[in-house]
């Protein structure tokens, strides 16, 4: 069979590698063309896109790069047209993906959505695009399978993915990862800005303030595969150091983290490592968004999954030093991040354990 997959961004990219993998067990022959990333390139196949030339963040970065994204949905269904596959498997990233989910369900293509856009948060209404145009919805959240039949849509709640990538790691000596990487003998700190150019600059700063309170600790900085190790070079010194492509090492390796929103947070607490979820947009897309999320009480997966607190959220004018310092300390020794580790025990029972990626495959195989 011929599969084309669509992934935008880095979290994309992870769970795209694992499906291909679970996809090549079932189906050795597949030949497989993909939009995604460098963990995506290793599995085989053939990488149409790399994610660095697709992501842009919030709502004015959108806009400056519109004729970008525009010219990138063209090429891809002029691509999709040309190559003929049996099926279309979308990651994630809707604004791009249901445009062509569209094109490909004219053209008389099977298409599956693998991960699913968070509509429960906001635009509810590109659920009758997905009934329309999607013949398999596969849902990695426990909650958003009430949430498609609420809507009249079926969907297989097929766990996440995270948990395979993670149960699959091999154990790791602290001592000698930071050996590997230069480190000295001071406990860790984690810090995870993000994927994206704009983003990384923004949290570093911030994140990087609280260094005055926590002499006893090394700072690290998780680097995006997307990002040249040149770019943090401004960011070093001798008591902040750099590793990439080595977040999960340097997690585990980890007394803490701080983390900007997104799937690396529910990363973190699968590892088990205390954190403080950081946010900060430009006020513009940061107001558009307020007006357009609907009932949603948390940003970090963490706490949407458990629908409570279980880590801080630190979000515009919260993210401060004084609140991460008070929050970090929170996290490094007391009550309270015996009381988080406790709750990532939950977290990880409600998430169903592993096997997503077999599952996902198997609903690609028999559609």
């Amino acid at each position: 069979m011929k599969y084309y997959i669509i992934a935008g961004e880095a979290s994309g990219d992870l769970h795209g590698s694992n499906l291909m993998k679970a996809l090549l067990q079932k189906d050795p022959q597949a030949d497989i063309r993909f939009w995604g990333g460098d963990l995506m390139k290793a599995q085989g196949g053939t990488l149409v896109k790399h994610y660095r030339d697709l992501a842009f963040m919030g709502f004015l970065e959108v806009a400056m790069n519109l004729r970008t994204i525009l010219n990138n949905i063209k090429f891809c269904k002029e691509d999709i047209k040309k190559n003929k596959p049996d099926i279309l498997i979308l990651i994630d990233y809707p604004g791009f993906n249901l445009r062509i989910a569209k094109f490909a369900k004219e053209l008389g293509i099977k298409v599956v959505y693998y991960i699913s856009p968070q509509l429960w948060a906001w635009k509810e209404g590109r659920v009758e695009i997905i009934k329309k145009y999607v013949d398999e919805m596969m849902v990695i959240l426990p909650f958003e399978e009430d949430f498609y039949k609420k809507h009249g849509v079926h969907s297989h709640f097929v766990g996440h993915p995270l948990l395979d990538a993670i149960s699959s790691l091999k154990d790791i000596s602290t001592e000698e990862f930071k050996k590997e990487n230069g480190l000295n003998e001071k406990e860790i700190i984690a810090l995870l800005p993000g994927s994206r150019k704009q983003e990384v600059e923004k949290m570093l700063e911030i994140m990087l303030s609280v260094r005055p309170h926590f002499k006893n600790y090394q700072f690290v900085i998780a680097g995006a595969p997307s990002l040249p190790k040149e770019f943090y070079q401004k960011y070093v010194d001798d008591n902040v150091h750099f590793v990439s492509n080595k977040t999960y090492d340097l997690l585990r390796c980890s007394k803490a983290a701080l983390v900007t929103s997104g799937t690396a947070t529910l990363e973190t607490a699968l590892l088990n490592i205390p954190e403080v979820v950081c946010y900060r947009g430009s006020k513009v897309s940061y107001a558009i968004a307020k007006r357009l999320v609907k009932n949603i009480k948390y940003i970090s997966l963490v706490n949407l999954i458990m629908d409570r607190e279980v880590v801080k959220e630190l979000i515009q004018t919260d993210l401060n030093t004084k609140n991460l310092v008070e929050e970090l300390n929170k996290m490094i020794a007391g009550e309270k991040r015996n009381q988080v580790l406790a709750d990532y025990s939950l977290l990880r029972e409600k998430l169903g354990g592993k096997g997503a990626s077999e599952k996902a495959a198997e609903v690609i195989l028999n559609v």
